[in-house]
């Protein structure tokens, strides 16, 4: 039997929610099949032994669909660019299942590319095999770098020809499987606002926090059923803490990109997901040089979500999920739990960037004095961005003492950089701050700052000239192995 046929798919949606929040729909059919990449990384996660699964295991199940369960389009409106729209919903993808890890957590297996649906309006419901590429790459490159972020576990070419605006055209099509904790986005509750059902919201959050945040219940087990029966004003007190709990969780995922030095480009509300998960990889860039204002996606002509507006983008996002929830949450709870958001965000992208430098907050260290001056540095030096951490990790070495003290200067970092003298006046300055911090830790936790370095700064950065030169060996020579090796150099430490 085959081992994607043969796991414990849940119902849960189904059952538990009804069909309010779904279309049954059928997959397409493709007139090719071809396994371009199989991540077996997370195989064992719900299971399956890599060994035992397959090429052709993974085609059957995730090209050609093969499934006894209803595959499930869901419903969701979202805000795009500032502006409500209420003609989304799954247009090119399924729910194909949802199956509890060895963790005990839920997790969803959901399409990209699979044909169309109810809301695939005049699209062909269809995904460039570059689309695929690139999604398989993003979700890779930011696991490493610590994003708490969706994966691809499989990508089929489905040997079609498509025409698209921004690719050169015809170009090859492919399907997608994303493996991540839930699919249900902010705009499936905004949905449920728009079409005036109070009911179906108080459900679908109770369903949520009983499926994804039940350590907020009591005991941590009620089951969905029993905990939607309750009172609904013995729930005000866990729907505040959901909702707390909820931009908790964005502001440190912004924090996480803003280190990364990641631009996601295309922050709309349907692209923000309930369990505060990164996915949806589409024009998404990382930043060369520290550039506040990049905008990697070539349609956001006003820079609405540039990389330095991620923070705001994703409060407003969740200031907007506070309509629905308004519905069945005191409207004080939930401004009280959105004022938390800039503090939040600015303790967690100064611990994450903290972490890039080897250090970890203690009394010993102003981490904003020493940030705000790296910032300042880069931005005046235009280096590369992700080189300078790069640099420090190489150079660090935890036995360079000089009367018991670490002396930054001999880490030589940035000596072979053209800079001003403004820039170097800046570095110096970067470089008094941090031996400072350096000059209070003993020889044990210098060796931690070194192994920090290296966990938080992997060698290998997905830039824009990276995957365009994989892409150029695939659409040319139809040749992959640049591509599964840069896969494993963003991996590797």
């Amino acid at each position: 039997m085959n081992p994607f046929l043969g796991l414990n798919y849940q119902p849960r949606i189904e059952q538990e929610l009804g069909d309010h929040y779904y279309d049954q729909v059928a997959a397409a059919e493709f007139p090719q099949h071809i396994l371009r990449w199989r991540n077996d990384q997370l195989l064992p996660l719900i299971g399956l032994d890599s060994n035992q699964v397959s090429d052709q295991d993974f085609v059957a199940a995730f090209g050609k669909f093969e499934s006894i369960r209803p595959l499930l389009a869901l419903r969701y409106h979202g805000y795009q660019f500032g502006e409500y729209n209420p003609r989304l919903g799954d247009g090119r993808g399924f729910l194909y299942g949802q199956v509890h890890g060895i963790d005990g957590n839920l997790y969803d297996l959901g399409t990209k590319g699979s044909g169309k649906t109810p809301y695939s309006r005049s699209a062909d419901g269809c995904l460039t095999l570059k689309g695929g590429v690139r999604e398989v790459l993003a979700a890779e490159a930011l696991d490493r770098l610590g994003v708490t972020t969706s994966r691809c576990l499989s990508l089929v070419e489905t040997g079609e020809q498509l025409w698209r605006g921004d690719e050169p055209s015809p170009t090859r099509s492919a399907v997608m499987v994303r493996f991540q904790r839930s699919h249900i986005r902010f705009g499936t509750f905004e949905r449920l606002h728009f079409i005036g059902r109070a009911d179906l919201v108080e459900k679908l959050l109770d369903w949520v926090i009983a499926t994804y945040y039940s350590y907020l219940l009591p005991e941590n087990q009620i089951e969905f059923e029993k905990f939607h029966q309750i009172e609904k004003s013995v729930k005000q007190r866990i729907y505040a803490l959901f909702y707390r709990e909820l931009v908790k969780k964005v502001a440190e995922l912004t924090a996480q990109w803003m280190s990364a030095g990641f631009c996601q480009a295309v922050l709309n509300t349907d692209n923000m997901a309930i369990t505060a998960e990164s996915f949806d990889y589409g024009p998404y860039g990382f930043i060369e040089a520290y550039d506040p204002k990049f905008t990697s996606a070539y349609f956001d002509h006003y820079g609405r979500y540039c990389y330095a507006n991620q923070p705001a983008a994703c409060q407003w996002n969740l200031q907007m999920l506070q309509f629905p929830l308004k519905m069945v949450i005191d409207n004080a709870e939930l401004e009280a739990g959105l004022d938390t958001f800039g503090r939040l965000y600015q303790t967690f992208y100064l611990d994450r960037m903290l972490a890039r430098l080897g250090l970890e907050r203690s009394l010993n260290i102003d981490p904003e004095a020493l940030i705000i001056s790296l910032l300042r540095f880069l931005l005046v030096s235009q280096i590369n961005y992700h080189d300078f951490f790069i640099q420090l990790r190489q150079k660090f070495n935890s036995n360079w003492l000089d009367s018991n003290w670490l002396e930054i200067r001999n880490m030589q970092i940035g000596e072979d950089w053209d800079l001003t003298d403004e820039a170097t006046e800046l570095l110096n300055q970067w470089r008094t701050i941090y031996h400072q911090a350096l000059t209070h830790l003993d020889i044990t936790e210098i060796e931690k700052v070194g192994e920090r370095l290296i966990q938080q700064n992997p060698l290998t950065i997905l830039t824009r000239a990276k995957i365009e030169s994989v892409w150029e060996q695939i659409s040319q020579n139809d040749h992959w192995l640049p591509f599964q090796e840069l896969i494993q150099q963003l991996r590797s430490r």
